[in-house]
């Protein structure tokens, strides 16, 4: 009875396993390549970046988007030992991005902030 118990666990696993595999291939509804082209680009995409440069822990830098985009998205980078991003948002006009951070041991950290642009 045991060895019955076995192959009937194994058989099982094995249609789990197949039905997996095939929920796995299944397209999604919405995919990019169902999309039409113009659906797929941003109007205006750019990426603007303030660079690395040294500040005071806590000090806010700002990047701003060109004329007339708006950031869509956005990041920032803490530099140095012990360096944390303490935040990471957007401007409250939305047309840049704004990041900060600290450095437990030290005064001033490195902050490097990156913001996605488009119309």
């Amino acid at each position: 009875m045991r060895a019955k118990t076995a192959l009937t666990a194994g058989a099982l696993a094995l249609t789990l396993a197949a039905g997996a595999g095939w929920a796995a291939q299944a397209a999604p509804e919405h995919t990019s390549a169902t999309k039409p082209a113009h659906a797929r680009v941003i109007d205006g995409y750019q990426i603007v970046m303030l660079p690395n440069a040294t500040v005071p822990n806590f000090q806010r830098r700002t990047v701003y988007c060109p004329a007339g985009k708006h950031a869509i998205g956005g990041g920032g980078e803490a530099q140095g030992n012990d360096a944390i991003l303490v935040g990471s948002f957007p401007t409250p006009d939305g047309t840049g991005w704004i990041a900060l951070g600290r450095q437990s041991a030290y005064s001033s950290v490195g902050i490097s902030v990156y913001a996605v642009c488009a119309n």
